[in-house]
């Protein structure tokens, strides 16, 4: 899991990511940050490494309930962030659907379309943190 370095930076990014949202966001950004870091440690404990080419049924239903949570988010909050976040998401929902249909996208390109779009959920939820951290600032509440 944390064998390479590229996994343990983006680890390091995602912690960053999930501390600054906890620390400096208001409601929408911690619901999202929570929601992302028990995403992130479920799919560390049920992926399977040894089978890489064939679906994968828990991953797809963690990625589906992080969706779902950033509908809700978009749903109820004022905010844009949940909007692009759940956007990047819906990219990982749709690259484990191509895999369960067998329509069989290259394994990379795979693997690539869900971290980048996992790295988008964090960006987004990173600068609507920050938006919402200064906006309180400006109006003197911090």
């Amino acid at each position: 899991m944390f064998d390479t370095l590229y996994s343990q930076i983006g680890a390091a990014f995602i912690v960053l990511v999930l501390g600054f949202a906890f620390l400096k966001g208001e409601e929408t950004e911690r619901i999202a940050a929570g929601a992302y870091g028990l995403g992130w440690l479920a799919s560390m404990l049920v992926q399977n490494d040894s089978d890489l080419y064939s679906a994968q049924w828990s991953m797809l239903a963690i990625d589906v309930v992080m969706l779902l949570v950033l509908g809700a988010l978009v749903w109820k909050s004022h905010r844009t962030w949940p909007t692009w976040a759940s956007a990047a998401q819906l990219l990982v929902v749709t690259a484990h659907v191509l895999m369960t249909l067998d329509i069989r996208p290259s394994i990379s390109s795979y693997y690539t379309v869900i971290n980048l779009a996992g790295y988008g959920v964090l960006v987004a939820l990173a600068v609507g943190t920050f938006w919402a951290w200064q906006e309180r600032r400006a109006a003197g509440l911090e």
